[in-house]
């Protein structure tokens, strides 16, 4: 039964042939008087005149039901005209009336619609009933309308009921290239957090490798042991470096499939005191304090206190000058937690700390702003009074609204 409702559904023509058919042999068996003897009821030409009209007009409904409402009209005319009482090829009518309000145009449907109303009473004006007064007739021919305007109805309701699930396929696709603009905007998102990440990780590790080389080659010669541990200070700086950078770059992978590697987790703020001990074992003079009761903090408040923290020292460490100190303040509130990061040096540059933030060779504060207004933050940064610079953070427990 599916293989011939599926057949069906694929030659819709083929069918409305078959009922053609069917319906030009029932019609045909009007040309047959009932007594030879008698004279035929109906005359023979414009009875088959008709009925091959309505024929076609069954046959060819759904390839152009525009035409064939036109053409059934013009049949029904001469129907009329030649005084071809109803016949069972009328059935055409309603047929093609149903076509017109589901699949033509809007003028057709409408045209449909009135045919239909007129028909039954141009009939009935036509070939009154031979018993009955008016009323009888009048009341026949409202109860021969009803035929006509059902399938008008039924059709229209079919054009409607396409149109809705025309309107909701629509919108499914217009959903799904919503869903996908929405998937690239997170994937940009997520790369240019894992930029800011690299940019942090490179930067800061690259810098202490860079300062514990120029110590190193100073040193070689008058002092090996003290070479030999900025040598090790550089290896355990670059391990710690691949491995940040493996655990970054782990999701860019292409083919899809999990690594099976081991990364380190995620720096947090529990981690700023080893940081901390990195930066003074560069060179850089760091005073690291924790006021407040310390507590577990949001993963992405403590990654975000530690990045601060992290860019903010190495900036120091490469913009400062000689001779420089800095200090380091973690401050512990009911419902946030500060961050307050000083030093004493020359400042940084005011293109990289000023106006826009960026000059083309770092980040600055634009990867910080970025950091701490994804965890609805606040953040204020500037030169000190007296010289040096300073950065002071916000970072709220619970996010705003």
């Amino acid at each position: 039964m599916q293989r011939l409702y599926d057949l069906i559904r694929r030659h819709p023509t083929w069918v409305d042939c078959f009922w053609a058919v069917v319906l030009l042999g029932v019609s045909s068996m009007e040309l047959l008087p009932a007594d030879p003897d008698q004279p035929r009821r109906i005359p023979l030409l414009p009875h088959a005149v008709i009925v091959g009209v309505f024929c076609v007009v069954l046959a060819l409904r759904r390839k152009a039901p525009e035409r064939m409402l036109l053409l059934a009209a013009a049949g029904g005319v001469a129907q009329l005209v030649l005084d071809v009482p109803v016949i069972p090829a009328d059935f055409a009518m309603l047929v093609v009336i149903h076509t017109a309000a589901a699949h033509g145009e809007k003028w057709a449907s409408r045209l449909a619609l009135v045919g239909g109303i007129v028909a039954a009473p141009l009939a009935q004006a036509r070939w009154p009933l031979e018993s009955g007064g008016t009323a009888a007739r009048l009341f026949w021919a409202a109860v021969m309308t009803v035929p006509f305007v059902l399938a008008w109805v039924l059709g229209d309701s079919l054009r409607t009921r396409r149109a809705y699930f025309a309107q909701l396929e629509e919108r499914a696709d217009r959903l799904e290239r919503e869903r996908e603009a929405q998937s690239k905007i997170v994937v940009a998102a997520e790369r240019a957090r894992i930029a800011r990440e690299l940019h942090d990780v490179v930067a800061h590790n690259v810098s202490v490798m860079v300062v514990q080389a120029d110590g190193a080659a100073y040193v070689i010669d008058a002092a090996p042991e003290q070479a030999k541990a900025a040598l090790e200070t550089i290896s355990t700086t670059g391990r710690q470096a691949l491995a940040e950078m493996r655990r970054l770059l782990g999701v860019l992978r292409s083919d899809g499939q999990p690594d099976t590697g081991e990364y380190v987790p995620q720096p947090d703020a529990d981690q700023l005191g080893e940081l901390v001990e990195q930066v003074r074992a560069a060179g850089l003079a760091v005073d690291y304090r924790v006021e407040g009761s310390p507590r577990p903090l949001p993963s992405g408040v403590g990654l975000t206190a530690y990045r601060i923290v992290q860019e903010a020292l190495t900036n120091t460490r490469k913009h400062a000058g000689p001779d420089v100190g800095a200090s380091v303040r973690l401050v512990y509130f009911d419902d946030g937690v500060g961050v307050l990061v000083e030093d004493d040096g020359a400042g940084a540059p005011r293109e990289l700390y000023g106006e826009g933030g960026a000059d083309g060779q770092g980040q600055g504060l634009i990867g910080m702003r970025e950091r701490v207004g994804m965890v609805g933050g606040t953040l204020d940064a500037g030169p000190r009074p007296g010289g040096g610079f300073r950065i002071s953070v916000l970072l709220p427990l619970k996010p705003a609204g």
